[in-house]
């Protein structure tokens, strides 16, 4: 008999749930990791980066408290006390996930693991042997040989995270979720950043109107946004490095920076686990998966970024979710990877499901727009938050094809337009819902109304 019903490797959002789901299922479960349990969305991703964000938020009220009929003298915001909180806050919250694996009774296993064949993988000295692995291994940041990671002028995200003071000058390569992000965080801070981005528009897989309203957003705060622009050169001074920017256009410039922030993707986590051998395919640094996450050797699964299918955590759940239940027998629907959530926490939020306008031209459907903005909202008008509108795609039959949402806290609010979308609701049903008044969701109902032309407040 095997050791294991399941072993997970990697205790990253997808590993951990998996290991979890599989314990609550009676299967015998274990994972392997080696460094914290969390993986990079917990420790050094996603979570830490939003206690920064919210400390970005709280220095960006404080720098505008005129506003809000509030003076104070010697304001100081300290980015090392913004460092130490966002770590303590991933404390917390490994330490939560540790109990839950506990809970569950599932065996973690520390150290990196290595497939001897379908079966059985080493990790360290010791051979483990199991009916299923899941493959939930993450990736890290991509580099290009023009940016040479460095750790300390040229950084990823992952030291971003660690420094405790805000450079003067930063340069940031890469206008996806992440560099928007941090631009923010370091802009509140008073950095001098530069966004750069080779395409025509930031977070370029967004609804182009959403892209455009942030830039715009971005740029009133202060940031530079260079779109259409790449990196041709780097050359360092002392502690100044020159980068070399040329747009499509071949018009060339150069800035000087302090520091230069690497967010141009990630490849996936496949080295040392020794797949060629036992027959997995992958295709360039990503594992290769079917829809229900095999891959070409049964019993073996892969999920989350290293299958590069959609590189979030609550898509790489989603995938944890549907592999064990469907190891346990357990029925689970399939994934739809178009009306997969995306976030992005700069301020103002992105949020997001759903065909894009531009793709509804590309694909010729018969469409039409619902579009309502925050500056009609009177609950955004007294919370100060006016930035941003919502915008839906809607069939000719009134179904919400794609959601698109730019302003404050809109990431909360895409839960209820995903419901409508996952039941199968319209426009007409959508603006029946009654909300409460004054609130931000209201938003919501006036858009779906405007889409049908009986929008009130617009």
């Amino acid at each position: 008999m095997a050791d294991f019903d399941l072993i997970v490797l990697g205790a990253g959002p997808g590993g951990y749930v998996a290991a979890i789901r599989g314990g609550q299922l009676g299967l015998k479960t274990a994972v392997v990791e080696k460094e914290e349990v969390g993986g990079i969305c917990l420790n050094w991703g996603c979570i830490p980066s939003k206690s920064l964000l919210k400390n970005a938020e709280i220095v960006h009220i404080m720098n505008d408290a005129q506003k809000w009929g509030i003076s104070f003298d010697n304001f100081n915001a300290d980015f090392s006390k913004a460092i130490d909180r966002s770590r303590q806050v991933v404390k917390k919250l490994t330490g939560g996930v540790n109990s839950l694996l506990k809970k569950n009774k599932v065996t973690i296993i520390k150290g990196e693991a290595s497939f001897l064949d379908p079966h059985t993988i080493t990790v360290g000295s010791d051979t483990y042997t199991s009916s299923n692995f899941i493959i939930a291994t993450g990736a890290r940041a991509r580099t290009v040989p023009s940016l040479p990671i460095d750790g300390e002028t040229v950084i990823t995200s992952r030291e971003a995270l660690e420094l405790t003071t805000v450079p003067e000058r930063i340069a940031i390569v890469g206008g996806g979720a992440t560099g928007v992000e941090f631009a923010y965080i370091y802009n509140a801070y008073g950095a001098q950043v530069t966004l750069i981005e080779m395409l025509p528009n930031i977070l370029p897989n967004e609804d182009h109107d959403i892209s455009q309203e942030l830039k715009k957003s971005l740029t009133k705060q202060g940031i530079t946004v260079a779109t259409d622009t790449k990196v041709s050169g780097m050359s360092s001074t002392g502690k100044l490095t020159t980068l070399e920017l040329v747009t499509s256009q071949n018009d060339m410039s150069s800035i000087e920076v302090d520091k230069v922030l690497v967010a141009i993707g990630v490849q996936g986590n496949i080295e040392g686990l020794n797949l060629e051998s036992i027959g997995v395919n992958t295709d360039r640094t990503y594992i290769t998966t079917d829809n229900d996450m095999k891959t070409d050797i049964d019993g073996i699964f892969a999920i989350g970024d290293v299958t590069g299918k959609m590189l979030l955590a609550h898509v790489a759940q989603a995938q944890a979710i549907l592999v064990v239940e469907n190891i346990a027998s357990v029925e689970s629907p399939p994934l739809d990877y178009n009306v997969m959530p995306k976030a992005v926490y700069a301020n103002p939020q992105v949020a997001s499901f759903g065909i894009t306008e531009q793709k509804a031209k590309e694909e010729q459907l018969d469409y039409h727009v619902g579009r309502f903005p925050f500056a009609a909202s009177g609950k955004a008008i007294a919370l100060g938050e006016t930035e941003g509108f919502i915008k839906l795609i809607i069939s000719e039959h009134g179904e919400i094809l794609g959601a698109h949402l730019i302003g404050h806290e809109v990431t909360e609010l895409l839960g209820e337009l995903s419901l409508a979308n996952l039941l199968e609701g319209t426009t007409e049903e959508t603006g029946w819902l009654v909300h409460s008044h004054p609130s931000i969701s209201e938003v919501i109902k006036e858009a779906a109304l405007q889409a049908e032309g009986k929008a009130i407040h617009i």
